[in-house]
This record gives C-alpha cells, structure tokens and sequence, in this order.
C-alpha cells in the first residue's frame, strides 16, 4: 500500500519536496526488512492479548495421541492455548499489506493463500479444540480427504492466476524471458547460454494443465508438511524462519535480471516483491517463537502450519527453485516421510512398526532426547540445509 501510495502521488511528493524522505520505500530490499520488523512487532506486542482471548474461549490442545506413553509425556502440555497461527497469519498480511506492491499480481494471488490456509486451518482448530465441541460430541476437525480437497482445489485456482501473471503482457520481443516463469527447473541446470545469456535451448516449458497440478500437489505437500513437523515448542516456528529467509535470498536473486542470469538460474520478472511477503514471514516466525519457545504458552495449530506451508510451496513454484526449496526444508519433508513409512509399513506387516511413534521428532523424544535438544538440532539442521540450498546455485 505504501508502496502504491507513493507511486501514485510522486510527482505531487516531489513537487511539495516531500519525496525525497520517502523514496526509500521504492527500494524492495528496504520494503523487505520493514515488512519482517513490522510483522515482528505485531506477533510480540498482540500476543498476551490473543493468548488470553484464546484461554477465555477455552481453545486448549488436548494433547491426545494414539499412544499411551506419548500421552503421558505430552500431557503438561494439555489445555495450552492454540490457533496462535491467528497471529501469524495476521501479522503476515499486515505487513505484506502495508510494504508489498499491491499492483503486483503475485503479490495479491500471495495474499489470497495466506487467508485461504489459514482459514482451512482454523476451522479444522475450531472444530477440534473448542470445549463445546468436544461437549458435545460432534466431529473433531475437518476429515482428512475434506482438508486435501480444499487444498488441492485453491492450489488448482492460484495455479491458474500464477501462470496467467508469468504470461501477462508478453510479446514477441520479450517471449523468452517471459517463458521463464513456467520452465522446468532441474538441479544443476544451465538456464541461460554465457556470454549472451540467451536461453539454452535444452529447457523444458511447463504446460498450463502440468503447471497447475504441479503447483496443487506442491502447495499442499508442503502445508501438510509443516501441519505434521508442527509438535513441539518451537519447532515448525523456528524451521520456517530460517526457510524464509532462504526464500527472501531466492526471490532478490529471481526477480532481478542481472544477478539471475549471470547465475544461470531463471529470471522470472516481477517475483522479487514475493520477498516482502516472505520477510513478512520471518518476522512472524520470529515473533512467534517468544510465545512458543519452551514452555509454549500458545500453539500456531492448523491455522499457522498450514498456511506457512501453503506460502512456502506457491512461493517456491512462482520462483521456480522447487528442489531448492525442498533441500531447505528438508526437516519438513523426512518429517511426513516417516509418518508415509509408518502408515505404510503398519498396514503391509499388520501391526509391526519402523519407529516408535510417527512423525520422527516424536520417536527421538521417546528414544529418550529431551523436547529442546530435538528442536535445536534441527533448528541446526536446516541452517546448514539452507545454506547448502542456496550454494547450489552456484553449481551448474
């Protein structure tokens, strides 16, 4: 908004020699440090308020697992308040509102993702958490299937607007840059040919029907995976802040012409304002993490991990640096991985199990590790994923 405004008004700014103390705000790199500041502050200055409102209208976890010793050691954790995402999700918003191009197409489509997941999940934490819903005996959240659903069919709708904006405006001049938006980026490939920096001539386009489903299934993958990583205090937080700022690093890199191509990695015009929205994301994270960090005294619950996994998945399709991204969150993805050979295993050996319990933080935590060590190490863990990701792009 600020950024519009100032657009809007600059030639009525310079005239009235005001413009000069606000030309700033032009510049993405600034606009992305305000937006993480701002979505910060928020998360911290509202959070006694929200956890307070959260304890009155008794929106407790439960702390209930299908395992009795897990239960026993979870159990200090019952009636802790949830829905914390609401925080998160705000705070995003706000900020991404307030400091990204509200012209931008990906910025708006960005926008509608953020509120959708977390709409999808706060209804799955109403439904499940509230006291008089379990009062009075009906459902516990959404099914299963009605989650993927709703997933998959906003990933099937952002998909579409998504690749609509990477084809905006194109014409015969500027067709090859603009394809780049919908390439398919392999680890280690050469985009463009040195010293021209033509495009190489090897690349494979997506489709609009491939791109569509790839971004659906990616979308919900990733929100589904941060969903299953979300179990401990700090833990699917403190992962997701450091994700973010790999993916603010991405989108500069992406969304600017002459630091993309000499890297050889695909220039997707217009996708660096993506940044603001993920610096918007760290911030909230970090934020978070002073209510979170052990002992919690909120949880994000559905509302917060899926729409932080939602945003991680439609960022990384827009910028096309999927694999990139996928290494950043490697946590995130052996997390649901081991839930996938657990339900697997389960079912083809009638009973017989790979870990103790599933997803994999719970079968280190009654292995014996305590709560905080498992979530420092992988704290440690995808710093050094992230900086691998990202020294990849070095590699072609």
């Amino acid at each position: 908004m600020i950024y519009l405004l100032i657009e809007t008004l600059g030639s009525w700014l310079s005239k009235q020699g005001i413009y000069r103390y606000v030309m700033v705000f032009e510049q993405t790199n600034f606009r992305v440090f305000c937006s993480a500041v701002l979505s910060f502050l928020c998360v911290l200055l509202a959070g006694k308020r929200v956890i307070r409102w959260l304890s009155l209208k008794k929106i407790g976890d439960t702390a209930e697992f299908n395992h009795a010793e897990l239960n026993e050691m979870m159990k200090s954790k019952a009636n802790t308040p949830t829905m914390g995402g609401l925080l998160i999700a705000g705070a995003i918003f706000l900020a991404t509102f307030l400091f990204g191009d509200l012209s931008n197409d990906y910025i708006k489509i960005g926008l509608v993702v953020l509120v959708y997941h977390a709409a999808i999940g706060g209804i799955d934490d109403w439904l499940k958490l509230t006291a008089a819903s379990r009062a009075s005996g009906s459902r516990q959240g959404l099914y299963s299937w009605e989650k993927l659903v709703l997933q998959l069919g906003l990933g099937a709708v952002v998909a579409y607007f998504a690749y609509s904006a990477g084809s905006a405006g194109q014409t015969a001049a500027v067709d090859e840059a603009q394809r780049m938006a919908h390439v398919l980026h392999l680890p280690l490939q050469r985009t463009y040919d040195p010293p021209a920096f033509t495009p190489n001539s090897s690349l494979i386009y997506l489709s609009w029907v491939v791109y569509i489903a790839f971004m659906a299934v990616f979308m919900a993958g990733m929100s589904n995976a941060v969903n299953i990583t979300d179990g401990m205090d700090g833990l699917a937080a403190g992962i997701a802040a450091v994700v973010g700022v790999g993916i603010v690093v991405l989108c500069v890199i992406v969304g600017t012409e002459s630091i993309a191509q000499p890297l050889l990695v695909p220039y997707v015009p217009s996708s660096g304002e993506l940044a603001v929205l993920a610096g918007a994301v760290v911030g909230a994270c970090l934020g978070f993490l002073w209510w979170n960090c052990s002992p919690a005294a909120v949880f994000m619950g559905d509302t917060g991990s899926l729409c932080l996994g939602g945003l991680i998945g439609y960022i990384a399709v827009v910028i096309r640096m999927e694999y990139v991204i996928l290494l950043m969150c490697g946590i995130y993805i052996w997390e649901i991985l081991t839930v996938v050979m657990q339900v697997g295993y389960f079912k083809a050996t009638k009973g017989q199990r790979i870990f103790k319990c599933a997803p994999y933080h719970h079968h280190l935590h009654m292995s014996g590790w305590p709560e905080q060590r498992i979530v420092a190490r992988f704290w440690i863990l995808t710093i050094l994923l992230t900086a691998m990701a990202l020294a990849t792009l070095k590699l072609r």
